[in-house]
């Protein structure tokens, strides 16, 4: 094996590679960091620890450039967690605007509530306390602790998985689910300076997010490009093709469709209207009172779609049980 690589000890050490070789590869990717990075405004240090938690919740399988007007919006909005907390679901959810999932919106606004009642306002700094918070899984209540605090936590989100499994795997791809072996290389490499650990997961994410990409990483700019083992293995191709998620055609697209026409509208929408087809609308025109043009633009984007009557009841139905939409009697409005 070339001895320049640093797995070396992979199999055979608590640690992925000798301490000065990674303390090394630590050095090149954060110093890459600092030339690179994004400015970001969840980044700079006058960001509170309320607008990270912001962040890491709306970047869940959204990218950046979406995230960026709404995280703007949202905390000139709701600049405290208890000022979020006395709005409406209804209009937490408009305001989420087209982030996608947005159950995320609900969670946000329940953790919002916990935080504005029973932790004075701040978001907790403890990490136990930001994990018992509703809607906040293991890996937000790391990157929080990480990126708002200065804690020493290990944080894995995909990007991440794929630079370890390249640089020190020699994988392609990471593994199609976060397995125990990934998360003990990401708790191997973290560094034992807290302040340093801080810049890691900072650091090794971004290069994941813009150089180690998915389908064209970009080899040429990586600061650790002679370490790769992905490289030094002549590049193999993943064990499995990576699919995107489908969107035409899904109950999704058409929960979507369904939740744009709520968003617009300012009062309840008949539950027929929402169900039907454009054929069938013409039938129901009557029960249409001066909509506005936003809503009539998304009942006809909801009627365009070529979704048979079972699967807009169904996904009327998940938006129902998922607390996103109520219903009273014939119609249907945003929670309020």
């Amino acid at each position: 094996m070339n001895s320049r690589l640093p797995w070396g000890l992979m199999n055979s050490s608590s640690t992925p590679c000798a301490p000065d070789q990674l303390h090394g590869i630590h050095q090149a990717v954060i110093q890459w960091f600092s030339r690179a990075g994004r400015d970001l405004p969840w980044r700079e240090p006058a960001c509170s620890p309320w607008g990270v938690l912001v962040s890491e919740i709306m970047l869940q399988q959204t990218p950046v450039v979406r995230v960026l007007p709404i995280w703007r919006e949202w905390l000139d909005r709701w600049p405290t967690p208890a000022d979020l907390a006395a709005a409406s679901p209804a209009d937490v959810v408009r305001a989420w605007g087209r982030l996608g999932y947005p159950r995320r919106a609900l969670r946000l606004h329940a953790a919002a509530t916990e935080i504005a009642d029973h932790h004075d306002n701040q978001v907790p700094e403890n990490h136990s306390e930001l994990l018992a918070l509703p809607g906040i899984g293991s890996y937000t209540a790391a990157a929080v602790a990480v990126f708002a605090f200065g804690q020493r936590y290990t944080v894995v989100d995909t990007n991440i998985r794929r630079v370890q499994a390249r640089l020190f795997s020699g994988k392609a791809l990471p593994s199609k689910t976060l397995t125990a072996a990934e998360t003990r290389l990401a708790d191997q490499l973290m560094p034992e300076d807290i302040a340093e650990s801080v810049k890691w997961n900072q650091s090794v994410m971004e290069l994941g997010a813009l150089v180690c990409t998915a389908r064209s990483p970009k080899c040429d700019e990586c600061p650790v490009f002679d370490q790769c083992a992905w490289i030094a293995a002549g590049r193999p191709e993943p064990d499995y093709v990576p699919k995107g998620q489908s969107w035409h055609g899904t109950d999704r697209q058409v929960r979507g469709a369904i939740m744009a026409v709520l968003r617009h509208s300012p009062s309840p929408v008949s539950v027929d209207l929402l169900l039907t087809d454009r054929a069938g609308a013409e039938q129901l025109a009557s029960r249409i009172e001066n909509p506005g043009q936003q809503t009539a633009d998304m009942l006809e984007k909801l009627w365009a779609l070529p979704a048979p009557l079972e699967q807009r009841e169904r996904a009327l139905g998940g938006l129902l049980k998922d607390g996103l939409a109520t219903r009273h009697g014939d119609e249907a409005s945003l929670p309020s």
